[in-house]
């Protein structure tokens, strides 16, 4: 089984028009998110990350799975194609954990950029409990808000930072440049986050999804968080007996006792 747009609608839940215009593209990233789960399991079993767009495709569409940016944006830049938008794939510097702009992390992180009417559009359906929940103009300092946190996009001469608006500040979510990410580049990055020791992905498990209502669940090694608009934010320690049950009732993805198992022995405790 190939790649499919009919295949891909079905896995998301869409049905409409198909001309490549923002409206579509708006509400792809919509369905996208809050269908197919990032997730980082392969890396915790010790299995490949495969890019290649057919295994890409097979497992996050027909095997009904997850993954991380390389997966999810790499899936999402094929389906855009197919639909005849102009995308290319940028990489970024992730800065969630580095304040300090004189410091430079990895170029580990994959999104793309859409061009619609001489405009561009972020398009990020891979970035967990931070996601893009809708393209994001890639214009300076506006104001843009998701269905959960707002957004900007600042520059510092040739360096643009994406940042979220969390606990009353902007913090830099993670930086980029106009150089693209090509697949060499990418294979490079994505052998490094999902086989190394010091890469998150290696260390605990990651989970995210969009929900309906403009929340979000996320797994993040045993503390599972559900925030529901106008909610508070609920918060649970799973067990080791529960963690195949609440992989399976919130993201969709079923596993058997030895993988949960093993990914249980990865966990910070």
């Amino acid at each position: 089984m190939g790649f499919s747009l009919e295949d891909y609608f079905q896995r998301i839940g869409y049905e409409g028009p198909t001309e490549p215009t923002l409206a579509l593209l708006r509400q792809l990233v919509h369905l996208h998110t809050q269908n197919i789960p990032f997730e980082n399991i392969d890396v915790l079993l010790g299995k490949p990350v495969q890019l290649e767009p057919e295994a890409v495709f097979h497992k996050l569409v027909h095997q009904r799975r997850g993954g991380y940016c390389f997966e999810q944006n790499g899936l999402m830049q094929q389906v855009l194609r197919a639909l005849g938008y102009s995308v290319f794939a940028l990489g970024a510097r992730v800065r969630l954990r580095q304040r300090d702009r004189e410091q430079f992390p990895a170029r580990t992180h994959l999104f793309l950029v859409v061009s619609i009417d001489n405009k561009y559009w972020l398009v990020d359906v891979g970035f967990g409990a931070l996601t893009l929940t809708a393209p994001l103009l890639w214009q300076e300092s506006t104001l843009q808000h998701q269905s959960r946190e707002p957004r900007r996009l600042v520059r510092e001469g040739k360096r643009w930072f994406h940042q979220a608006w969390q606990q009353d500040e902007w913090r830099d979510v993670y930086e980029f440049t106009k150089e693209p990410m090509h697949i060499a580049d990418q294979r490079v990055a994505n052998w490094y986050t999902s086989t190394h020791p010091d890469s998150n992905f290696t260390q605990r498990l990651s989970m995210a999804l969009a929900l309906s209502d403009g929340g979000r669940v996320t797994l993040n090694g045993t503390s599972l968080r559900v925030l529901r608009s106008g909610q508070a934010e609920q918060r649970f320690r799973v067990g080791e007996d529960a963690l195949s049950l609440i992989i399976e009732q919130h993201f969709g993805i079923r596993l058997n006792e030895k993988e949960c198992a093993k990914i249980w022995r990865t966990q910070e405790h």
